[in-house]
């Protein structure tokens, strides 16, 4: 947990909620700040099983996952090809649509290109780093004097930057849990752009679970959330973001490998409607992590004895 990437305090709390949880399962576990000297801390802690709880850079993104591949450690969630591919929004948003998921018209572009308002698109627009979580560094443009600055704001999280037509509607979110969709959320938030304030700061943000959508809606949310995941080849936990549109139809938003498990997030929201409490939850997570592994090391006791 924790880590240094912007998502570092909502790792804290995610990662300080599943510490607390696994120990009323009984486990013995343990929390480890992520810093240069992970490895080391690995290796003196003897971990037989990591639970990741890092958002963001560092954590998402597939390195810390490689790491643990070479150190030969399972881990919980997805892999290391798909950890890298759903931490970068342009590259998910391309593949998806490959598979038959509708997404927003939008563009690339990188610090060191033209920095001009792309032709194709006109306003509200939305600008986000492509590397980034929590909506850290995003900003909806809803007048052309507002896109200096919210592509500026951008750039200084990331070189290469995503830029989307808006897409007016409301906002879905569903968590899927090892291949299967959990019930959808809808999020309710201020000024109707759900951002980091509204995500972690704002007690006027509503969350409407299950999502109070058409049978048919919810239904094909769930399939292309399923879909998403699975040709990005994601295991474990992973929420999907969707707009539906004024039509109704969903329009994918970004995948989150890592989603949050604060008290306050999505997936313990969905997990709870769909009869799953925050404890077995987490114990989920930590058991499909170790079933998916097929070269972890055994050690003494191993997870039969509550000791990961």
């Amino acid at each position: 947990m924790g880590g240094q990437s912007a998502e570092r305090e909502i790792s804290l709390k995610t990662g300080q909620a599943v510490y607390a949880a696994l120990v009323r399962k009984g486990y013995t576990a343990t929390r480890i700040d992520v810093d240069v000297s992970l490895p080391r801390k690995l290796r003196a802690r003897k971990v037989q099983l990591a639970f990741l709880a890092l958002h963001g850079r560092g954590g998402e993104d597939g390195t810390v996952q490689g790491l643990l591949e070479v150190m030969g450690i399972p881990y919980t969630g997805s892999g290391v090809q798909a950890s890298a591919m759903g931490m970068n929004k342009a590259v998910t948003k391309a593949f998806v649509r490959m598979h038959g998921v509708s997404v927003a018209p939008g563009v690339v572009m990188q610090r060191t290109g033209n920095r001009a308002m792309p032709a194709q698109l006109s306003c509200p627009l939305v600008v986000k780093p492509a590397n980034e979580g929590s909506t850290v560094g995003v900003s909806v443009v809803r007048k052309p004097s507002q896109w200096k600055g919210a592509l500026t704001r951008a750039f200084e999280r990331d070189h290469e930057v995503l830029v989307e037509s808006f897409i007016g509607g409301r906002e879905l979110a569903v968590s899927v849990l090892d291949g299967e969709a959990l019930p959808p959320v809808e999020i309710v938030a201020p000024n109707a752009f759900y951002d980091y304030a509204a995500k972690y700061e704002k007690a006027e943000t509503r969350y409407l679970c299950p999502a109070p959508v058409t049978i048919g809606q919810e239904q094909r949310v769930k399939v292309l959330a399923v879909r998403a995941y699975r040709v990005l080849g994601c295991a474990g936990a992973a929420r999907v973001d969707f707009r539906l549109n004024r039509f109704g139809r969903p329009v994918f938003l970004e995948i989150n490998t890592i989603p949050g498990m604060t008290r306050r997030s999505l997936l313990p929201m969905s997990a709870a409607q769909a009869g799953l409490d925050y404890d077995s939850l987490t114990e989920r997570i930590l058991r499909s992590g170790l079933a998916r592994q097929s070269n972890w090391r055994t050690t003494k006791g191993g997870m039969d004895g509550h000791e990961p």
